[in-house]
């Protein structure tokens, strides 16, 4: 199996920063991509940001909209970790933010989609 292990949630005023990272681990053979979502009550869960995991490549992150400019994916490939740098943030980032990482698993088999048990983020003076 694998496992996602998150941390760096927590509650942060308006214009401030939090780190989210992301552990990968278990039995895989190659990990494609790594990203967050987040989700609200009422409302489906969201990308926000994910990168290749892919050491040929520069590993350019791709973003949602609403948060282009603020925040910043990243990545370990030696310890199949990904991080999320939250700046400048606002009261409506507030959400339970999931790592996702999309794996070829041991025994090989077609690529799947693993979550974390989700961290809580709340952006409130």
């Amino acid at each position: 199996q694998v496992q996602l292990v998150e941390s760096g949630g927590g509650l942060v005023q308006p214009g401030g920063s939090l780190r989210l990272s992301c552990a990968a681990s278990g039995s895989l053979f190659r990990i494609n991509r790594m990203g967050w979502y987040r989700q609200v009550p009422g409302k489906e869960r969201e990308l926000v940001a994910d990168i290749t995991i892919d050491i040929t490549t520069s590993g350019s992150g791709n973003y949602a909209d609403s948060v282009k400019g603020r925040f910043t994916i990243s990545r370990d490939n030696i310890q199949n970790t990904v991080y999320l740098q939250m700046n400048s943030l606002r009261p409506e980032d507030t959400a339970v933010y999931y790592c996702n990482a999309l794996v070829m698993p041991l025994p090989i088999s077609g690529l799947t989609n693993y979550w974390g048990q989700g961290t809580q983020v709340t952006v409130s003076s």
